[in-house]
């Protein structure tokens, strides 16, 4: 089984950054491809949504509506990780961001989809003060 563990999230004011950190591990991550690594958000009473994903072959990411041009995800392939740079950051951004671990090839070309995903983090608390 594979294992995304998120770490770096924590408080901060309107208009600071975070950058989340996810590291896929686990034994069976030998033997499985990773297609795409993708984050996640869920605030206090919503549904969770999409904010990003990459897309591990040619490196391609995409970002939902509401973080596009603040938030930026990057990787370190060798580690099997992706960063998520959050930047000018407000207090609708405040929720539990998770990590998912995309291995079948289909969450090509839907990273949005939550289903789509194999393995999740345990999420890590963002907060935006105002």
């Amino acid at each position: 089984q594979v294992h995304a563990v998120e770490s770096g999230g924590g408080l901060v004011q309107t208009g600071g950054s975070l950058r989340l950190s996810c590291a896929a591990s686990g034994r069976t991550l030998r033997t499985l491809r990773t297609y795409a690594m993708g984050w996640f958000r869920q605030a206090p009473g919503k549904e969770r949504e999409f904010v990003g994903a990459l897309t591990w072959i040619g490196g391609r990411t995409d970002y939902s509506d509401s973080v596009k041009d603040r938030f930026t995800i990057s990787r370190d392939s060798a580690k099997r990780t992706v960063y998520l740079q959050m930047n000018s950051l407000k207090p609708e951004d405040t929720a539990v961001y998770y990590c998912a671990h995309g291995a079948d090839p289909r969450v090509l070309g839907f990273v949005d989809q939550a289903w789509r995903y194999d393995s999740w983090g345990q999420g890590t608390q963002v907060t935006v003060s105002s």
